[in-house]
């Protein structure tokens, strides 16, 4: 039996798309929980906890993208048409958001509070736009003859609406988590008081998307209430639960490192529920990764550059991450 290379090709967009959300998520989260510290230098102490590895970030974002043109042309060509305004809104945003954070850094006092603003409004922005195309995508797109034919607005709903609030609040507990790993003292202190309510109403959130989304798709109805996958699936809601009860118990003793890391717990579990709902299919609600697949030929050549770039991509994520490990001190800067 030969090798399937678009599960290959699936497995990388997976993983790149995971890693972009993490390394991205709490880059974002950070502009998300700007309005609840006014102080300026926490506020700069919160910047510098990224400035040396924010861009890299999201290099994740081009590879998936790119990825996804090369290995599933039909699925880029459908989801770029269906979403055209949210990805074009994101990376507006996203453009924005990188903007400020440069400029912030070398405006004059009078000039900051504009740049503290666009830093908000662009992470705001991008996050909420990656969270409605996660909802749009989730109710599935209208293909005729192999392209998008449904309305341009067609992914304005109330539940992708839903989405782009929640991805929001998880990227922003995201970037609590993060700040309670990467400071000390006061802010550390601040972070931990701000992660509890949000991550009592992304449990909430998590909830109503479980309940809603298999009310609206009979298909994920079955997936997950039939038998056996009732029983086979049932792990991850109860993951969910202990990883949650666990992280409010690290808030409780004021740890530093283990909020972070149940944090990414909850975002794979999240993840991982997204992809049981709608395996095998890359444009819901019928069309599967092997149908939208491109040539054999073109996904083996492509795998090739593939393997070659990812472990370099790995090796120097980790490797900048561990030169600028440790917590963040006041008087550090990196511009």
């Amino acid at each position: 039996m030969g090798i399937d290379l678009s599960i290959i090709w699936f497995a990388i967009i997976v993983f790149s798309t995971l890693m972009y959300i993490v390394m991205d998520g709490f880059d974002l989260g950070i502009g998300i929980l700007f309005p609840f510290n006014k102080d300026p230098v926490e506020r700069d102490m919160m910047m510098n906890t990224v400035a040396p590895v924010w861009d890299g970030n999201e290099t994740w974002l081009v590879l998936g993208g790119a990825a996804l043109y090369g290995a599933f042309p039909l699925a880029y060509a459908v989801i770029i048409d269906a979403l055209a305004v949210p990805l074009t809104l994101m990376l507006i945003g996203l453009i924005f958001r990188g903007v400020a954070f440069e400029f912030r850094f070398k405006a004059t006092e009078a000039h900051k509070p504009f740049w503290d603003k666009s830093f908000i409004v662009g992470s705001i922005v991008a996050t909420f736009c990656q969270g409605v195309v996660l909802g749009a995508f989730i109710n599935g797109f209208d293909v005729t003859n192999r392209a998008f034919s449904g309305p341009i607005l067609g992914w304005l709903t109330p539940f992708s609406l839903f989405c782009g609030l929640g991805l929001v609040v998880a990227y922003a507990l995201l970037g609590s988590t993060w700040l309670i790993m990467k400071t000390e003292h006061a802010l550390h202190r601040k972070m931990i008081a701000l992660t509890r309510p949000l991550l009592l109403a992304l449990l909430a959130i998590i909830a109503v998307v479980s309940i809603w989304t298999p009310l609206r798709h009979d298909a994920i109805l079955q997936r997950w209430f039939s038998l056996p996958n009732l029983f086979l699936f049932l792990p991850v809601p109860i993951l969910v639960a202990a990883a949650a009860w666990a992280l409010l118990a690290a808030l409780k003793r004021h740890a530093h490192y283990s909020p972070f890391l149940l944090t990414l717990a909850l975002v794979f579990l999240g993840f991982s529920g997204l992809g049981i709902s709608v395996w095998p299919n890359i444009i819901p609600p019928d069309i599967t990764i092997w149908q939208a697949a491109s040539p054999p030929q073109s996904q083996g050549f492509m795998l090739v550059g593939g393997l070659l770039i990812i472990p370099f991509i790995l090796g120097y994520t980790f490797w900048s991450y561990y030169v600028f490990r440790g917590k963040i001190k006041p008087d550090e800067g990196y511009h």
